[in-house]
């Protein structure tokens, strides 16, 4: 049996039943019959598949104990709507749907706010996109989509990007082993001149008084645009030590030029 890395409460995930084509088969037949206790062992038996599509969302700072009840909701609404005659296993119809309702749910908790219309309009893309994967078994085009919704092909990209959730400026982007660049370091501070000014004439006065050990390796770091790596080798010392004489040559740089 599959082990799943997902913990809700209040469930033992290793006790789940998980039901046979043939077991779905025969509870369908019960449940188009009016046996409402066959929709009940339906849900019960396809949770792992609620838990198995959880791992994809592991990294995301919601609890998975709502994000498994939003999952369920999804294969509700999976059970609700299949039909034997469509040829398909119910995991195969289920699991877009699952995706969907998490994602939207995703979306509506997101952070960030959103303006109405830009939502309702992706809202309207990703219907659009599901409807069209369980009738065709792949995904529409972007030209077909536009078409289809009378909008532009760039409103899809537009719409869908607005949902997606905000990244952290303190995000590290690139890792080279001794350095790390975080998102805010590619931002370019935007402000007026005269502050700019008044910054550079600050900044060159600190770097006057600060250790020459200290200078020289800011100038080596942010302006040659070296390395610590790089120039603890060239200084023959350890990348510890250049690290831990920049923060210090920053700190006193910061001192300065308050």
């Amino acid at each position: 049996m599959a082990k799943y890395k997902v913990d809700i409460t209040g469930l033992n995930t290793s006790n789940i039943k998980v039901l046979t084509n043939e077991e779905m088969t025969h509870l369908f037949v019960r449940l188009k019959n009016g046996d409402v206790t066959a929709k009940e062992e339906l849900i019960n038996g396809n949770l792992k598949l609620v838990l198995s599509i959880l791992r994809s969302f592991n990294k995301n700072n919601i609890n998975l104990d709502d994000l498994f009840q939003v999952g369920v909701i999804g294969l509700i609404k999976a059970i609700d709507n299949f039909d034997l005659s469509y040829g398909l296993k119910l995991s195969t119809y289920a699991v877009p749907l699952i995706i969907g309702e998490i994602k939207r749910y995703i979306r509506d908790n997101t952070a960030m706010r959103v303006s109405r219309s830009i939502k309702d309009l992706a809202y309207q893309i990703i219907k659009f996109k599901d409807e069209y994967v369980l009738m065709h078994g792949c995904e529409p085009s972007n030209a077909l989509v536009a078409n289809s919704l009378g909008i532009e092909e760039y409103q899809i990209a537009y719409a869908l990007d607005a949902l997606k959730d905000p990244t952290s400026i303190f995000e590290p982007i690139y890792n080279d082993g001794g350095d790390t660049i975080f998102l805010c370091d590619q931002i370019a501070d935007v402000k007026e001149k005269n502050s700019d000014k008044d910054m550079l004439i600050s900044l060159r006065r600190a770097l006057q008084k600060i250790k020459e050990r200290e200078k020289q390796i800011l100038l080596q770091r942010f302006i040659v645009g070296k390395t610590q790596m790089e120039i603890a080798k060239n200084l023959n010392i350890s990348q510890a030590q250049v690290s831990r004489i920049e923060k210090s040559a920053i700190s006193n740089i910061r001192k300065l030029i308050k």
